[in-house]
């Protein structure tokens, strides 16, 4: 067992059903096993998370897959160099249409009701009579201006040829997307669970398609710390990383998961109700309150997928995610160090991990025989 340099930490985290890997750790006592004192520090906006991080409030912190790189390359902030040597899930994401906007896609399409996953095509319609009544444009959030929500989005909407120019994409942060659903502020999200859940549950929303409908085992949150915190602590580090690798191992099993369902429902937590959060975790969409849910196998993946391991930052995510942030004209202007994706993405770190999870497995059953 090796000994952390720090043992009091704090984590930051997003209320949403993939930050299960960082709760489960904590009340499971992973951390604890690792030698870590580990408080959970929940945030509103993952603008907050970062901007804590950086500033160094929170010591670590599940972040959005391409946060890192847009904190190392100062896109929307101050430059400052971030990391992660673990990923910390796969998919999670859907597409939530509210009511109204449900309501309007059968009438100007002459529907009696729609097939899901969605096709986007169906919006063009809308936005065409809605245009010709001066009607105002639809309006559709994302979390974050960094992120896979943002490109999923623009994705879904351009396989049927609409642009960002068609309407409008505002930044919502997730635990405030139904509200904006319910009043009308937005016509439709990309948000996390369970919020895509709670929405359909209230009656307000339509569950359109999930991310995995869009790209399959696309990395989703990953662990963030910076740069200097992992060069003067590389113990705690690997401390911290063998922990919640150890969670995301525990997550794959099903009945583990309606367990992790119980804890993220807490107060600290999600504050939300288990019918809400356990869904996607045994690979259910919900879709509308009229309609059966979809199943969606992968819908929520914290270790493993048809791939193999899903946990280690390859650089080929890394590169993957800066080609998203290309193609959304996010990197106009921008100087890309060749080196950033190997300075970010730290899969040397991870495999330090794995070797000190090996050794302590070893003494386990040398111990237990």
């Amino acid at each position: 067992m090796i000994e952390p340099e720090q043992t009091d930490l704090t984590l930051g985290f997003i209320p949403l059903t993939d930050s299960a890997p960082l709760i489960v750790a904590k009340e499971m006592g992973f951390f604890s096993q690792w030698g870590l004192n580990v408080k959970l520090q929940k945030q509103n906006s993952w603008a907050t998370l970062r901007d804590k991080l950086h500033a160094g409030l929170l010591d670590a912190a599940q972040m959005l897959a391409p946060m890192p790189l847009a904190s190392s390359l100062g896109l929307g902030c101050a430059k400052v160099k971030v990391i992660t040597p673990l990923v910390l899930s796969l998919n999670g994401n859907a597409i939530t249409l509210s009511e109204k906007l449900h309501q309007e896609i059968l009438k100007e399409n002459n529907l009696v009701h729609v097939t899901l996953p969605l096709a986007a095509y169906l919006l063009q319609k809308v936005i065409s009579v809605r245009r010709e009544q001066n009607r105002p444009k639809l309006r559709f959030a994302t979390v974050f201006p960094y992120s896979c929500h943002y490109y999923q989005l623009r994705d879904w909407l351009a396989s049927a040829n609409i642009s960002e120019a068609d309407l409008d994409i505002v930044v919502v942060p997730p635990v405030n997307m139904v509200a904006f659903l319910q009043s009308g502020e937005i016509d439709g999200c990309c948000v996390g669970g369970p919020w895509n859940a709670k929405a359909v549950r209230a009656g307000i929303g339509l569950t359109a398609l999930t991310s995995f409908d869009i790209w399959q085992d696309s990395p989703e949150k990953v662990l963030g710390l910076l740069a200097s915190f992992q060069q003067t602590k590389p113990n705690t580090v690997i401390a911290l990383t063998a922990a919640l690798k150890q969670a995301c191992i525990w997550l794959e099993s099903i009945p583990n998961r309606f367990e992790a369902a119980r804890l993220l429902s807490s107060d600290q937590y999600l504050d939300a109700s288990v019918d809400v959060i356990a869904p996607s975790l045994i690979g259910s969409c919900l879709t509308h309150i009229t309609m059966p849910p979809r199943a969606i196998p992968s819908y929520n993946q914290f270790s493993k997928s048809s791939n193999g391991s899903i946990n280690v930052p390859e650089y080929i995510r890394g590169e993957w995610l800066i080609s998203q942030m290309r193609n959304a004209g996010q990197l106009k202007n921008i100087e890309v160090p060749a080196d950033l994706v190997r300075d970010v993405f730290r899969p040397d770190i991870y495999q330090q991990m794995r070797l000190k999870l090996e050794d302590q497995a070893v003494q386990f059953y040398r111990r237990s025989g």
